[in-house]
């Protein structure tokens, strides 16, 4: 194409989509931010057309039809099949010579290190784990439920909290404060009260996720049946990290451990306190950090990577998002 763009990257994940146009020198030459990427939601076509809002905003303002590389890090490329068919819708949009398809958590561990190699674990609405090494290699989960061996996240630690209030309030299960805290938050007198307002969706369902801080409130106050959940998920995020970090060949090593997305970056005390000293207990060498940068860095950084930009370049775009 000859274009002066060097890398378009995109961070799209489901609640939103942040595109930066990069220059070959590392300079950020535009920034745009849309909705979310939900192929499986809303179909291919129309998650498309919906990814090409922020890239054509983000590319007209650089003054330029496109890039040399798409670094792009997506919400639902969880699989191989996956990966190609996105790989593929993207290709056909023309915005770059060469494309490559990441999973969104990619982007994350990608943004905390100085070079690629590290495990991620992002807990956010869902729960996804993912590491790399330089030589390419790298670590994954499907993460699609349930089913495919996953639990935690917000939308997980929010169901375990209303079950536990609701076993509480009706004398199935044991004492618990979110019987009281959880009612409060939504603004209805008791549990019977919120059961049937979430079931008669008097509270619309996306608002279940709120009940999520209303644990860690909970927890933060001494409640037990709070801090089980919480332990829970510690347990959760570690297993997968140590795992990860088996495959790679790289618990023996000091690895970066990246803890990101809403859940993780929030930074409660007692998740926190918990994931570090599980860590240390099955992966002492491990180095955890908090990554609250935006993951749209980390696409950009690979797309560095993918087209051997020199390291300055890489300085210059993380000094631009901070």
């Amino acid at each position: 194409m000859g274009l002066t763009a060097a890398v378009l990257a995109v961070d799209a994940g489901n609640s939103k989509t942040d595109v930066a146009v990069i220059a070959p020198d590392g300079t950020v030459l535009s920034t745009a931010r849309g909705g979310g990427f939900r192929p499986p939601a809303d179909g291919l076509a129309t998650a498309m057309a919906a990814l090409s809002e922020p890239v054509t905003a983000a590319l007209r303002s650089a003054g330029t039809p496109g890039a040399t590389h798409l670094s792009a890090c997506l919400a639902n490329a969880d699989l191989p099949v996956e990966e190609e068919q996105l790989t593929a819708a993207l290709v056909s949009r023309a915005w770059s010579d060469t494309v490559t398809v990441r999973n969104d958590t990619f982007a994350i561990l990608r943004a905390g290190v100085s070079e690629p190699r590290g495990v991620a674990v992002v807990c956010g609405a869902g729960i996804n784990c993912v590491g790399m090494r330089p030589d390419g290699r790298t670590a994954r989960f499907p993460a699609l439920g349930r089913f495919s061996g996953d639990w935690g996240g917000g939308w997980a630690l929010a169901e375990e909290a209303l079950w536990h209030a609701a076993r509480a309030a009706d004398g199935r299960g044991g004492p618990t404060a979110l019987a009281t805290t959880l009612p409060a938050h939504f603004g209805v007198p008791d549990m019977p009260a919120l059961i049937e307002a979430l079931h008669l969706n008097r509270i619309p369902p996306r608002r279940r996720h709120e009940a999520t801080p209303v644990l860690f409130a909970t927890a933060a106050q001494g409640d037990r049946t709070a801090r089980a959940v919480i332990d829970q998920q510690a347990t959760e995020i570690v297993t997968m990290a140590t795992v990860a970090l088996t495959r790679l060949d790289l618990l023996d090593e000091e690895t970066p451990v990246l803890l990101g997305g809403s859940v993780l970056a929030a930074d409660h005390p007692y998740l926190t306190e918990g994931i570090r000293a599980r860590l240390s207990a099955t992966a002492p060498k491990a180095v955890p950090h908090l990554v609250t940068a935006r993951p749209v860095l980390g696409a950009a950084l690979l797309g560095l990577d993918d087209v051997a930009a020199p390291p300055e370049a890489h300085e210059r775009v993380r000094a631009h998002f901070g």
